[in-house]
């Protein structure tokens, strides 16, 4: 199976004179903070798409930049062979495939599935296991990187399932990411993730309490984030957060409702294998604290808010 343009394409037939309709040989369903730019690079490419997103509006830049816009996730089903999935979690990933209803065969049945979100390993283990079953195909693609990496096209793949399937997919996702890992079989991509994401969280909340250490002593920010660029512990993470830190830009780059919901997938296949995780426990209490004091929709820096709360509460001024 690979993934081509099947049917007929768009135009006109030359016996009857009306439109044909144009079958895509890519789908791509969520468009959301970082499926939409990745869609749009697809696009940009030359990747013939069909797009659909919950939110209308969402698809409307993937529409101007030349995709074909689904009425809904069955259509991108019918006309795409290779469907790439960037869903919010896990009910979403079974709503869009239809999952444990009649139409799920008919759904995957001759397709590859490419799941790109961040869900549990046990829930992608089984999800590729009624995917082969009903006669389809199932990669694992989780990125690594925020909004600006994905707009830039700059992700960092890592993938999973069987090696036919991955390499073929493994190609189109080059106006998407700099870099593509084999990790074998499901679900050793997605622990990938979940493990760089341990790092990723832990970092960043670090970064955030040495700010609020620094700002609570009246240094002068700049200068303390000028020191920290400077020197052995910078990287493209710090660089991209440290400015926002400084100008309490809490605009979306990775909300810190989705890093809570990382943090959750972490705990729990951590306590699965019997792991200790106490970094990342921390950062799971703040982050739920962040998204308590509504902040979900804001950048993951806006764990910040939730360290000035304790700061003001334990009366440490």
């Amino acid at each position: 199976m690979t993934a081509v343009i099947i049917g007929e394409v768009g135009g006109f037939h030359e016996r009857t004179g009306r439109r044909r309709r144009r079958v895509m040989d890519v789908g791509f369903i969520g468009l959301g903070v970082m499926g939409g730019p990745m869609a749009l690079n697809l696009v940009r490419a030359g990747t013939p798409l069909v797009v659909w997103n919950r939110t209308a509006a969402k698809s409307e830049p993937l529409r101007a930049a030349g995709a074909e816009v689904a009425d809904g996730p069955a259509e991108v089903f019918a006309r795409a062979r290779t469907v790439f999935l960037m869903p919010a979690d896990e009910a979403a990933v079974d709503s869009i495939l239809a999952r444990g209803t009649p139409d799920f065969a008919d759904r995957v049945a001759g397709r590859t599935i490419v799941h790109m979100g961040t869900v549990s390993p046990d829930h992608s283990r089984g999800l590729e296991a009624d995917v082969r079953a009903a006669g389809g195909r199932y990669v694992e693609a989780p990125v690594s990187g925020s909004r600006g990496p994905a707009e830039a096209g700059r992700l960092v793949a890592m993938l999973a399932g069987e090696r036919a399937a991955v390499e073929e997919v493994r190609p189109l996702l080059a106006p998407l990411c700099h870099e593509t890992f084999l990790c074998g079989p499901v679900p050793n991509a997605l622990l990938t993730k979940l493990s760089v994401n341990l790092f990723l969280i832990t970092m960043v909340t670090g970064l955030t309490e040495a700010f609020h250490f620094a700002d609570r002593h009246g240094l002068d920010r700049g200068l303390f984030l000028d020191v920290l660029g400077a020197g052995p512990m910078a990287s493209d993470v710090s660089r991209a957060k440290a400015p926002k830190l400084l100008a309490r830009d809490f605009a979306v780059q990775a909300a810190a409702s989705d890093v809570l919901k990382n943090n959750r997938l972490i705990a729990e296949a951590a306590r699965e294998a019997g792991l200790a995780s106490p970094l990342l426990d921390v950062c799971h209490a703040l982050f739920g604290e962040t998204v308590a004091l509504g902040h979900g929709g804001s950048d993951m820096v806006a764990v910040l808010h939730a360290i000035e709360a304790r700061t003001e509460r334990d009366g440490h001024r």
